[in-house]
């Protein structure tokens, strides 16, 4: 189905047209997942939502702003991805979804998120990257079991001391932000294992040597007159990062081998995630 037909489809309500938009998946899957990614929807078949025991649910790279209120019937989700749409607000319906592990809102045009989202406490990745947020929002701290934030390329000039209740976080995504210098926060949370503050205007490096959690640092292309002083084995990419005493060890790109519990490092437009 080429993507003008799947567009124009999208706005017709009847049932024929969209069942014809789902290629006929009435049904749930096996396999309790549904992958909506790239059909140039600008809102998604209700039909979805009477799939209750649905536990994965991709709709990436879409034209959606709005959520049916139906969305609330899936109960069951654990993984929502909204990335590459056109929502200029997280729906509210989103944050009724209680058993959600990983939400994707990448790349919309997001300036701020609802006080609800404090309601979903099984939280544990957040991808709020590309979008217009110039600050984080203060309810983000309240995601207990958050452990995994990316909010790279927004307009963020400083983080919230709120941040630090956050114990369960380890990785911590801020590139292409507006910061100026290493936020200070982050000197007060001992549990960080990966700490990206690449394309900032960073121009000083306090010492992360006191962090005993760190394995991988990466402040690249910052104005910085120095690098970051570090505990031994901890790995950094970024200028002067070869004056390091520990051995020199072959980098492979931005983000070095390293193994962690939360895996993606691509969108889920990517596809395949393997949660």
């Amino acid at each position: 189905m080429g993507n003008s037909l799947k567009a124009i489809l999208a706005f017709v309500p009847s049932n024929k047209c969209q069942k014809y938009l789902l290629e006929d998946l009435e049904e749930m899957p096996v396999d309790k997942m549904v992958d909506l990614s790239g059909r140039q929807m600008r809102r998604l078949p209700v039909h979805i939502c009477s799939f209750k025991e649905l536990v994965k649910l991709y709709l990436s790279d879409n034209n959606l702003n709005h959520l049916p209120p139906e969305l609330e019937q899936l109960q069951n989700l654990q993984i929502l991805a909204l990335d590459f749409n056109n929502f200029k607000a997280l729906p509210l319906v989103v944050c009724t979804l209680k058993q959600l592990c990983i939400l994707y809102l990448g790349n919309n045009k997001l300036c701020s998120l609802p006080l609800e989202l404090r309601f979903l406490q099984n939280l544990k990745t957040l991808w709020i990257e590309s979008n217009c947020l110039q600050y984080l929002p203060e309810v983000v701290c309240e995601l207990s079991l958050l452990k995994t934030l990316h909010a790279g390329s927004n307009a963020l000039r400083t983080l919230p001391p709120q941040l630090q209740c956050l114990q369960e976080l380890r990785t911590i995504w801020l590139s292409g932000n507006l910061l100026s210098e290493f936020p200070p926060v982050l000197l007060d949370m001992p549990f960080l294992e990966v700490i990206d503050v690449d394309r900032n205007s960073i121009r000083f490096f306090p010492s992360l040597a006191h962090l005993p959690g760190l394995k991988l640092v990466i402040y690249d292309h910052n104005p910085c007159r120095n690098a970051p002083k570090v505990a031994k084995g901890v790995r950094r990419v970024g200028r002067w990062s070869e004056e390091t005493p520990e051995p020199r060890k072959k980098r492979s790109g931005a983000v070095i081998e390293i193994t962690l519990d939360e895996k993606p490092l691509l969108p889920p437009a990517a596809k395949t995630q393997a949660e």
